[in-house]
């Protein structure tokens, strides 16, 4: 199968920084918008200002508002917000075509991972997750940037990561779409707590301690969900962490750091915070694990600071007092 022509659906900033990586790959490249006036300013200006401000875009990529044909289609939308995308499109055109989901998180009610939607709603196509260390500024500056792309072929997993790597946007291929799924919904829920941790003035030394113990938490949940923790010493796994849980440009990190300055998540979005997936992926974790019976006290914790129950100082009164036990 031809891999030459690409269709990203989202035009938001992760959409937008896809479509130009894509087209410095060399492929052609459409960018699905929602507004007719998003896509005329793309395509006249070669820039998406509401999200990315100034970055000029690639002259090949095309902005429309309809969904085109194309040999690749990559899904850029919230993950809440994946479903009903998708129940937007006919399943016969996603029809033995690889689609690629670029969300990280888990689907609030059915607990599903993102490419467990796709197969839900297009039975036919053909799923792969991409995840890793990126931030959308980044991708679409051209900055080296190196990520995961799982499916379940090897052999079709690296012509696709091939077709799609260009001279700054390096995909690795792999084969665990579980362990990459989980490890990108679950990197987002701890961000969530480094930032309470720093917005709580609780220092480096229990936001490190936090970002160990999360690794080893996710690990457990990725072996429960029948993926494998190596995957977990790569990009998708320790690489997405360990940006996400220490940078100010991460969204997950920041709506944190406002968290452990004891606003409440109402308080947050009401003042105009940009979305963070691991706020809806965190209590779908949570009721995740509960189901799998696996130990997770910081996505509990997480859960419960979201929720107003408890304070991110109470939750870690709480950890510390914890039984004593070997580090696994």
């Amino acid at each position: 199968m031809p891999l030459e022509t690409v269709s990203v659906i989202g035009g938001g900033a992760w959409g937008t920084a896809l479509a130009q990586a894509a087209a410095m790959a060399g492929r052609s490249v459409t960018l699905v918008v929602r507004h007719g006036s998003q896509a005329d300013e793309i395509n006249r200006h070669h820039t998406n200002t509401r999200f990315l401000d100034a970055q000029t875009l690639h002259a090949s990529i095309s902005a429309t508002i309809d969904i085109q044909p194309a040999d690749i289609v990559i899904l850029a939308v919230p993950a809440q917000a994946t479903r009903m995308m998708l129940s937007e499109i006919d399943p016969a055109y996603l029809a033995g075509r690889p689609v690629i989901v670029s969300a990280k998180g888990l689907e609030t009610g059915t607990l599903e991972r993102q490419s467990q939607i796709v197969l839900d709603m297009a039975p036919d196509a053909v799923p792969y997750v991409l995840s890793g260390p990126s931030f959308a500024a980044d991708v679409a500056a051209g900055r080296p940037t190196a990520v995961t792309l799982a499916g379940d072929d090897a052999s079709a997993t690296s012509a696709l990561a091939a077709a799609l790597a260009g001279p700054s946007f390096r995909p690795y291929a792999a084969d665990d779409r579980i362990g990459v799924e989980i490890a990108g919904a679950l990197k987002n829920i701890y961000a969530l707590a480094c930032g309470a941790v720093e917005g709580a003035n609780l220092g480096a030394s229990a936001r490190s301690a936090l970002l160990a113990r999360g690794y080893s938490e996710m690990a457990r949940m990725v072996v429960a969900m029948g993926g494998s923790a190596s995957t977990l010493t790569g990009l998708a796994g320790l690489g997405d962490l360990t940006l996400t849980c220490t940078s100010t440009q991460s969204r997950n990190y920041q709506f944190g750091i406002a968290l452990g300055q004891g606003r409440t998540v109402q308080d947050i979005i009401a003042a105009g915070a940009k979305l963070a997936e691991g706020v809806s992926t965190t209590p779908v974790a949570a009721e995740l694990a509960r189901s799998l019976a696996v130990d997770v006290p910081l996505i509990d914790a997480v859960n419960a600071v979201l929720s107003g129950r408890d304070t991110i100082q109470t939750i870690v009164a709480g950890l510390m007092s914890r039984p004593l036990k070997r580090e696994d």
